[in-house]
């Protein structure tokens, strides 16, 4: 089976740099499950996540930082208990 999903997450650099910078890495995953689990590690540990699927995959998805909660929705509901469920 061929890579269908990336999470890109900061990369937290130490140092001093001439100017900020906010780099990033990527990492590809079969399923979005999978995807969807490495994406809320993320998150808990206070990164700006952004997900979405790879070329070919059809049809095309990209979820910005700002809708991560709503895609992470059913993961989180499984994960803590009392959680809201986000139901489209």
């Amino acid at each position: 089976m061929r890579h269908a999903w990336y999470v890109t997450f900061e990369v937290q650099h130490r140092g001093m740099l001439p100017k900020p910078r906010h780099p990033r890495l990527t990492k590809t995953f079969e399923t979005e499950t999978e995807a969807k689990l490495f994406a809320k590690e993320k998150l808990d540990e206070g990164l700006v996540v952004t997900a979405g699927t790879l070329n070919p995959h059809a049809p095309k998805q990209i979820i910005p930082s700002s809708a991560m909660s709503i895609w992470l929705g059913g993961v989180q509901d499984q994960s803590a208990e009392g959680s809201n469920n986000l139901d489209d």
